[in-house]
């Protein structure tokens, strides 16, 4: 697999992608992609109760859906495939709390999840096809972050969506049985849809980052959907002249990178599972918050200086705004108020950026003795998530802590047993929260035996009353 050829790499990565059964997935993928699973549900239940701006994505796929197959996280509805991705699509980053891959301007499964479960239930698929399809989805996502996400950033583009949308259309292409010649249609479909701007980094009370995944989940179903009733697209959407490359990275890149190892090395194997419902730049400082708070006299401590990566400087910048986050999405992406729940809590949670959270004033205290400095020489992928943390006191005693790597990642891997204990956290918080979260957890890491998709959500989350 991966071999070049005269054809494009459009249509070498649709033959390979749609020619990959489930039984030439590696166990480790499939291992990963269920493990992957279960957090996306998990965190996008949560969200269902404490995600801002996610409601109204529900409110407005129930006015307008009809009969369907797929589940509605919400409240347990089924309805049509591409409404069902647009709102449990809305729900997969809102807490950011979903899995990452450090290093990368992405979160491979927020999008691959949401559309790949829509199209499952409603093709019927086995657990063992729809794993196979989240691991290529994931692995695609990340190959195209890894080739363009940074010269994208720098064009003025917000990666990690767009990117997705991509992995999501040829996850969605394995589960709907799609040709390659239909897959490479249906990367142009996605590609005519797709668009997030990096100004939202820049708007603090926007709760789009929050809720951006919907877009597109929802265009990945679509796209896979047209493609399937013979909507014709480009020939080389991805590498063309005016391809997705060019138009969203620039010229130069080589896209034949997108197929070195394509359907035999998952990148999916590496995603970082979060321990706390925050940026997963923030997390190197709560570690060493959480760690040396115990040594120190909160009260005492004049300064707090943080040192990272300069890709981290949106997380601190501008300063005034981070100190004193308005919205919930945007304390997630604040390196002054995560540091001072950790510091002042004890804890980063599900209920740490709750509304009246936002205004507490011994946290608010704490923030404003928070300040952060790039490292240039950390502008690497591998000390992307490094964090240095610094507690100065006014006698000029100081405690320092650095963290090359937060927990979570795959040199330090959550274990089965926590991402079990937080998909219940987080069921726990939904606004219809499951009776037995062990019992669908143990369903959904098992779902690779499961003979069909449908029935087992059917199971899991029964329709409400």
């Amino acid at each position: 697999m991966g071999v070049r050829s005269a054809r494009g790499v459009s249509r070498q990565l649709a033959d390979v992608v749609v020619g990959c059964s489930e039984r030439q997935v590696p166990g480790a993928a499939k291992e990963a992609a269920a493990r992957s699973l279960l957090d996306a549900v998990g965190v996008s239940l949560a969200a269902t109760g404490l995600g801002e701006g996610t409601a109204a994505f529900s409110d407005l796929v129930r006015a307008e859906a009809g009969h369907g197959a797929s589940t509605l996280l919400w409240d347990h509805s089924r309805v049509p495939a591409a409404a069902a991705a647009f709102a449990n699509g809305a729900l997969a980053h809102a807490l950011d709390f979903e899995d990452a891959v450090d290093g990368l301007a992405a979160h491979p499964n927020a999008q691959v999840v949401p559309a790949v479960l829509a199209l499952a239930e409603e093709h019927d698929t086995t657990g063992a096809e729809l794993l196979a399809a989240v691991a290529l989805g994931c692995d695609v996502t990340c190959r195209v972050a890894e080739l363009a996400g940074e010269r994208m950033a720098r064009r003025g583009w917000y990666p990690p969506p767009v990117v997705g949308a991509i992995g999501a259309t040829v996850a969605g292409a394995v589960v709907a049985g799609l040709t390659a010649g239909q897959a490479v249609d249906a990367l142009s479909l996605v590609i005519s849809q797709s668009t997030a701007s990096g100004e939202v980094k820049n708007s603090p009370d926007s709760v789009i980052r929050g809720i951006r995944d919907a877009f597109a989940a929802h265009a990945a179903v679509r796209a896979v959907q047209l493609a399937s009733r013979g909507v014709r697209g480009f020939a080389a959407p991805l590498e063309g002249e005016a391809g997705f490359l060019a138009t969203f990275a620039g010229a130069g890149l080589d896209a034949n990178r997108l197929l070195d190892g394509l359907g035999e090395d998952f990148r999916g194997t590496a995603v970082s599972f979060k321990a706390w419902p925050s940026c997963r730049g923030t997390h190197a400082f709560v570690d060493a918050a959480l760690r040396l708070r115990a040594e120190v006299d909160l009260d005492a401590v004049e300064a707090i200086e943080l040192v990272g990566a300069p890709v981290n400087r949106m997380l601190a910048e501008p300063l005034a705004a981070k100190r004193a986050p308005r919205t919930t999405i945007d304390a997630k992406f604040s390196l002054p108020f995560t540091v001072a729940l950790a510091l002042v809590d004890g804890r980063v949670g599900l209920g740490s950026f709750a509304r009246d959270q936002l205004s507490r004033p011994d946290l608010l205290a704490v923030a404003r003795k928070v300040s952060f400095r790039p490292e240039p020489a950390w502008d690497t992928p591998a000390r992307m998530t490094s964090g240095r943390l610094t507690l100065r006191h006014a006698d000029g005693r100081a405690h320092v802590l650095e963290v090359a790597r937060p927990p979570g990642g795959p040199d330090a891997p959550m274990s089965t047993d926590a991402l079990v204990a937080k998909f219940v956290d987080c069921a726990a918080h939904a606004v219809h929260p499951p009776a037995d979260p062990e019992d669908i957890a143990t369903q959904l890491l098992g779902i690779g035996s499961a003979p069909s998709v449908r029935d087992l959500f059917a199971r899991a989350f029964p329709r409400s009353r």
